[in-house]
């Protein structure tokens, strides 16, 4: 990779915490890194969400650029972490006698990019978990024989917008792990966080990385794909706290909706399920207010 490059990526560091948001009823769990900031003779835990964009990040066809996309998950993991040496950075996510499953997602038309999957398997193996401790896989998670006996799931997935819960994001991408998941698609999908809880995933998430590399931001119907729709943002979001992760992206989102729409155009259904899994589910952090969101790398049209 060109020098050129590198500095692309590594230059242009912004931190900035959000403008506090309207209150939740409760007070969310953080799951995220735990940090404390004075806000009017407050304090207030934050959970840390880094943003990372690249204008090389596709190829001129709109297909990943495999090196690019290595290095900027590994600048995102060592920002999230205050961790210089990305490798140190992937040491406090996994350890050698880890069994991993990385949780995917094959939808079709936008499924997770193979060079993606390849670099968190790299990161993994690099860290020392041997490879036939790590599985990748979506559908059929329930009777992959490592995700039935791992210790750590890493989750990562394109964001895109969803007939049944408004968004597909972190928290939906685990529906996989129920045997009906159409049990789940009542109040579009607004118990997505109940599933978290089921013992083949609780507590074994350490890394949620959430793709907008080229996002569906509008679609009509199940299934639904229209390339109208797709727009190439580049960018990648990594957190510890699912929550707070689809909050952001789903931020951007309505940002760009807004900007192509022209009006302040809601999603239909609404993504709920990010709020409920705050306020009722307390899986995490849906308020702007307590999030730390670090920016990386490309600046233009953020949207954030």
């Amino acid at each position: 990779m060109s020098e050129e490059g590198k500095a692309a990526l590594e230059g242009n560091v912004t931190r900035r915490d959000f403008l506090r948001g309207a209150a939740y009823a409760g007070l969310a769990a953080t799951v995220g890194i735990p940090l404390k900031i004075s806000w009017a003779d407050e304090e207030v835990a934050m959970t840390r969400v880094v943003l990372i964009r690249h204008e090389k990040a596709l190829d001129a066809s709109g297909n990943p650029n495999a090196e690019i996309i290595r290095m900027m998950l590994d600048q995102a993991i060592s920002a999230l972490l205050d961790e210089e040496k990305p490798l140190n950075a992937w040491k406090r996510l996994v350890s050698p006698d880890d069994i991993v499953g990385i949780k995917s997602n094959a939808w079709g038309p936008l499924p997770t990019p193979s060079e993606m999957e390849d670099a968190i398997q790299n990161a993994i193996i690099g860290a020392g978990v041997k490879q036939e401790n790590i599985s990748i896989d979506d559908q059929d998670v329930r009777f992959d024989p490592i995700f039935r006996k791992a210790t750590t799931l890493i989750n990562v997935r394109p964001l895109r917008t969803h007939h049944w819960s408004g968004v597909g994001g972190l928290l939906k991408n685990y529906i996989m792990f129920v045997p009906e998941p159409s049990e789940y698609h009542g109040n579009s999908c607004a118990d997505l966080a109940a599933i978290w809880k089921l013992p083949i995933v609780k507590d074994k998430t350490r890394l949620n990385v959430l793709l907008l590399l080229q996002p569906l931001f509008h679609g009509i119907g199940p299934h639904h794909y229209d390339k109208t729709y797709v727009w190439e943002y580049k960018g990648i979001l990594v957190g510890t706290d699912p929550v707070a992760v689809d909050a952001v992206g789903l931020q951007i989102f309505e940002a760009k909706r807004r900007v192509h729409f022209g009006e302040n155009r809601r999603l239909k259904p609404p993504a709920h399920h990010i709020a409920y899994a705050d306020i009722r589910h307390k899986l995490g952090t849906s308020d702007l207010g307590k999030i730390q969101l670090l920016k990386l790398g490309w600046q233009e049209d953020i949207l954030i």
